[in-house]
């Protein structure tokens, strides 16, 4: 049975589609928010420092050299909380404009960037909780196709394929939510790079934020292209 959720406005039972909606209805979302117009200016605040924090700390993993794995293990966790918290608040409270702006994408871009993001919720939910982060990432190979000792650039570290994870305890919608990610996870994650995947996520968050809120976000330096 279908997990129901009641419309913060007007009481409904509804089914929802994303873990973290709140309303039946767009109609529901924006006479909400008209009636909670300083919550509302709260959420901008905090989508504007928390953009500014996502960018800062990919900038950092797309840019510097560490001398082993540990370094590499803090700027990770970083990236995955600050991209992982400006998606969620666009999620939850930005939905048109997200859902918009995945839909204006190039063919196949869209699907791509929103598997990337479903992957990366998967490793905020497992990553130093049910799972340890060499588990998650490895360095690049050093010569002769041997394991590296973790020192380079971070943005060269790979993500790891990852067996399904246990969830049965969680309940019924959580557990279909988890192993959706646990799929995106691989399709989108799995083997490829740290450089490839903060790039497509922030590039496409930075986007999104400055849309949602543009007076609060418009001085953020735009994420540095790992190809230009």
């Amino acid at each position: 049975m279908a997990q129901t959720r009641s419309c913060e406005q007007c009481g409904t039972s509804f089914v929802p589609l994303r873990e973290h909606a709140r309303f039946c209805s767009a109609t529901c979302r924006v006479a909400w928010n008209r009636e909670n117009s300083n919550d509302q200016d709260a959420e901008e605040c905090a989508l504007g420092w928390s953009s500014v924090a996502m960018r800062e700390a990919t900038q950092r993993l797309l840019s510097e050299t560490v001398p082993g794995r540990r370094p590499a293990y803090v700027l990770i966790s970083e990236a995955v909380w600050w991209v992982t918290i400006v998606d969620a608040t666009l999620v939850r409270y930005y939905p048109d404009t997200y859902d918009a702006l995945l839909a204006s994408q190039p063919a196949g871009q869209g699907r791509l960037i929103e598997g990337t993001l479903a992957g990366l919720r998967f490793v905020r939910n497992q990553m130093g909780y049910h799972t340890d982060h060499a588990d998650f990432v490895r360095p690049p190979h050093g010569r002769g196709g041997r394991r590296g000792s973790g020192a380079g650039p971070v943005s060269a570290w790979a993500w790891r394929p990852l067996p399904e994870p246990a969830v049965g305890f969680l309940p019924p919608p959580r557990q279909e939510w988890e192993l959706g990610r646990h799929r995106a996870y691989q399709a989108h994650l799995a083997g490829r790079t740290m450089g490839e995947v903060f790039e497509r996520a922030a590039r496409f968050l930075t986007l999104a934020a400055a849309q949602s809120a543009p007076a609060l976000t418009s001085q953020a330096l735009p994420v540095r292209s790992l190809t230009s």
